[in-house]
């Protein structure tokens, strides 16, 4: 028989693994997925999945943002190796040099809200777009990815210099101390909205070429979550597409994006991040649904988020209602 120490260190390792890596749920999880309405003033909001292609919204929001600027775009979710949830996001469009951070034992109730300003040794920073969280376990530690403009700091082609991204990056153990800011990807254009894939040997990469007129997603290979990156791909997706966020499904990846360009949503699945097959038609996401990441949670925590949702209080208020009118 398994030692009780030890059961709770193998339950909380399969748990951190699970958010560690993109989202692959076990036979008894689901998933979440992260989400913003709008320009992000009214907060964190949740969608849930049992099979990775439909999604039902959980009604209202469950973080309402107080750093920085004031709005949360582009959230994204990882669990630590203690069982807690890591939220981090998107402050302000232009103007603040760092992004916000939060951290959930329930996904319901959040602790205080942290201003991290990842990019404050750059007086010039135009902006911290869409902070992305990888959780690098055997180094223990997080990587968070971000977009940054530096004006004049890399030639421009074909974009502004107040519009020309590259992607930079920080590490933590414990969101207290991080390591310097690094520049993370230079592929010779602006990028933005990257998010690592960990697959069994290797990593893929899946970024956005912000050029114009591309404004498209592709890939690009790696031995290392912090790189270097190799082999960037021609675009996989149309033009005028952002934000992906990755889960495998069976032996399947799926590719999540928001396509901005006609207000819908799409999915690429793919085997081998060489070949892609467009399943958009297959999948349902609520109306409104914009761009955040997915990871496995369990029944019971879904149960909790569902229960906790306005619609829920709703519910109770007005069967408590109804008890009290029956005659």
């Amino acid at each position: 028989m398994m030692r009780p120490l030890a059961l709770l260190l193998t339950v909380v390792l399969l748990a951190l693994l699970a958010c560690a890596t993109p989202a692959r749920a076990a036979q008894d999880d689901v998933y979440l997925f992260t989400s913003f309405r709008g320009n992000g003033e009214d907060g964190l909001r949740y969608a849930y999945s049992t099979d990775g292609y439909h999604w039902k919204e959980v009604a209202g929001t469950f973080l309402k943002p107080s750093v920085g600027s004031g709005i949360l775009r582009d959230p994204s979710l990882a669990r630590g190796p203690d069982g807690r949830f890591h939220l981090v996001w998107t402050t302000a469009w232009k103007g603040d040099n760092g992004f916000g951070h939060a951290v959930s034992d329930d996904l319901i109730h959040w602790g205080p809200q942290q201003f991290v300003p990842a990019m404050e040794h750059e007086p010039t920073t135009v902006n911290v777009w869409a902070p992305e969280l990888f959780y690098d376990a055997p180094h223990r530690r997080f990587i968070i990815l971000w977009a940054s403009t530096i004006p004049g700091r890399f030639p421009d082609h074909l974009e502004e210099s107040t519009n020309n991204h590259r992607m930079y990056y920080a590490t933590t153990s414990d969101f207290q101390e991080f390591a310097p800011t690094k520049l993370y990807l230079d592929p010779d254009f602006s990028v933005i909205d990257c998010t690592i894939v960990a697959r069994d040997d290797d990593y893929v990469l899946v970024l956005k070429d912000n050029t114009r007129p591309q404004r498209n997603l592709r890939v690009a290979f790696g031995e290392s979550p912090l790189g270097p990156w190799r082999d960037i791909s021609k675009p996989f997706t149309a033009k005028l597409t952002e934000g992906p966020t990755v889960l495998r499904v069976g032996d399947a990846w799926l590719i999540y994006y928001d396509s901005y360009g006609d207000g819908s949503y799409g999915a690429m699945r793919t085997r081998d991040f060489r070949t892609f097959t467009d399943v958009s038609d297959e999948i349902e996401v609520p109306a409104g649904h914009k761009h955040g990441t997915i990871c496995p949670i369990t029944h019971d925590e879904l149960n909790a988020l569902l229960a906790a949702s306005p619609a829920a209080a709703a519910q109770d208020d007005h069967d408590a209602t109804q008890a009290k009118e029956s005659p």
